[in-house]
């Protein structure tokens, strides 16, 4: 057994967040695998140590709504490859097609102690494309860092789409319009559902359409829906459809949530919450608070938090988390909204989240508590590997490059 493939984060304030926090707790990752969490695991011979004396010790967190890598900073309209706008319905686009691993954004992530980011097509469409599950570094190339393909198609109801295309004078220049091609949308794909499986009982040849089969993956339940909405009349459209076509749900932004918010608890509808630092830049979003994310989680419904990057940099969802707990969060939901609940929603939960035997060696060690302003990633470790550390004298984060990461 070689010290890359053995990894033991000793001596720290260990929170799996989905079990009791650990004074003076270890950490033993094994071939990329945690195997065990707990105050008197034994470290073996020959495993490398991370000394997390005096820190917390967190699951990587989850963004589960971002655009990094395919909308890059810095790179104006070559490196925008959000939305694909030539029409209404682009149910056969897919995410990683497009994603730079190079984007900065990705090394912002590493400061802010995400370690996996699930990457969406914008909300520019009703029906915008298919999403990948990432971990924030570490493959030559984009398939090397995929945690799951298959995870959700975007959709958006709201203004969007209304102004993309009433721009264009084409349907949709409505709110009725986009419910209008997100209904044709999956009656067709039961439609195709039903004349596949009529062939393939026949032994009969079918013709593959690309978006169809999309579609009919979301009404497998394959695929979750995300849900783009914001104001609560949007939501109701989204729960409304959902309810016709039998879909998984999750409502992605979700500004007017809280006043739905015994709905989606009933129905247990998860939100993906957020930006929370942006301005009222559409009517829209008139109604955006903080403290509406405390709103939904006291009524029952699993929240997480994104920073649905660029439009928050990516490293600051931490900070999110942060100042919802100033306004009303528990500190308990909101660390659960950064781990374990948006890698539940997405289907994520058996590889990343928490720190549980079985799931992936992503570990992030803090100087202090994460919900403090005042704390950093220090030492960022991705399936056992160290990807990032903080370099005390030179007072900045120091990432492990794809130069150092494949040399020789």
């Amino acid at each position: 057994m070689t010290s890359s493939s053995l990894v033991a984060v000793t001596g720290g304030y260990v929170v799996p967040v989905s079990s009791e926090p650990v004074e003076g707790g270890t950490v033993l990752i094994r071939d990329g695998r945690i195997e065990a969490v707990g105050a008197d695991v034994a470290v073996p011979e020959g495993a490398t140590v991370v000394d997390a004396t005096g820190r917390w010790v967190l699951p990587g967190f989850v963004e589960a709504h971002g655009h990094v890598g395919i909308h890059e900073e810095g790179e104006g309209v070559a490196g925008d490859d959000t939305n694909e706008m030539t029409g209404p319905n682009m149910a056969a686009v897919r995410a990683i097609d497009a994603v730079n691993i190079d984007d900065e954004g990705f090394r912002d992530a590493l400061a802010g102690g995400v370690t996996s980011v699930v990457v969406k097509p914008g909300s520019g469409n009703p029906i915008g494309g298919q999403s990948v599950a990432l971990k924030s570094w570490g493959g030559r190339t984009i398939d090397e860092q995929v945690i799951s393909a298959a995870v959700s198609v975007k959709s958006a109801l709201g203004e969007n789409p209304k102004r993309v295309y009433g721009g264009k004078n084409q349907t949709p220049s409505t709110r009725l319009g986009t419910a209008l091609v997100i209904r044709e949308a999956f009656t067709a794909a039961q439609h195709y559902r039903a004349a596949r499986a009529a062939a393939e009982s026949k032994g009969e040849p079918f013709k593959t359409d690309l978006g169809l089969e999309t579609l009919a993956r979301v009404l497998d339940g394959e695929l979750v829906w995300d849900q783009h909405t914001h104001r609560h009349d949007d939501i109701a459209t989204a729960i409304r459809l959902a309810d016709e076509f039998g879909y998984r749900l999750v409502v992605n932004h979700g500004t007017d949530g809280h006043k739905l918010a015994d709905v989606l608890a009933e129905r247990d509808v998860p939100v993906i919450f957020g930006p929370m630092f942006t301005s009222r830049s559409k009517v829209e979003l008139r109604d955006r608070a903080i403290a509406n994310l405390a709103a939904l989680a006291r009524a029952g419904v699993r929240v997480a938090i994104t920073t649905d990057h660029p439009v928050v940099p990516i490293n600051f969802l931490v900070h999110q988390a942060t100042l919802a707990v100033k306004e009303g969060l528990p500190r308990q939901t909101a660390l659960e909204a950064l781990t374990v609940n948006p890698a539940a929603f997405l289907g994520l939960d058996g590889r990343v989240g928490a720190l549980e035997p079985g799931r992936d060696g992503d570990v992030v060690v803090w100087s202090g508590d994460p919900l403090d302003v005042h704390a950093r990633a220090e030492h960022v470790l991705i399936e056992g590997r160290t990807v990032y550390t903080w370099d005390v004298e030179a007072s900045r984060g120091r990432v492990v490059e794809r130069s150092e990461r494949f040399a020789g």
